[in-house]
């Protein structure tokens, strides 16, 4: 995961965060990433990570300052892309990505950073 997040945020342009929350209980809890410090925490359901670890889907915020409830962990941050991870079927984690523009995740790149995330599943699904 240390890998994963370090190319991600190299290789796809206007990210200030790239990094995954691993979920224990009812909390995600922060894991690798690479960006500025985190929020260590979060609650089951808060945010956009709580969000779409909840719904077990990935959730792109076009802008973080209308989503009701969003976690301001850095305050450069204007849109977010969250993607579940799963293992044995279950939620895992979350791949999360921040963009210091608005409206930044669209296009074709994000069908591929899903992938990304299918594939860590994939990965996780072999542990």
């Amino acid at each position: 995961m240390a890998n994963v997040s370090a190319a991600v945020k190299l290789y796809f342009d206007d990210l200030n965060w790239a990094g995954f929350y691993i979920l224990k209980g009812k909390e995600l809890v922060l894991g690798p990433f690479q960006g500025s410090p985190a929020c260590a925490r979060i609650g089951e359901g808060r945010g956009v990570c709580g969000r779409a670890a909840r719904d077990a889907k990935p959730l792109i915020v076009p802008d973080v300052h209308a989503f009701p409830g969003h976690i301001a962990c850095d305050s450069a941050s204007a849109s977010e892309m969250v993607i579940p991870l799963f293992k044995n079927g279950a939620v895992f984690g979350v791949l999360d990505l921040d963009s210091p523009s608005l409206n930044r995740f669209t296009g074709p790149e994000t069908e591929v950073l899903i992938r990304i995330g299918a594939l860590v599943s994939a990965f996780l699904d072999r542990l």
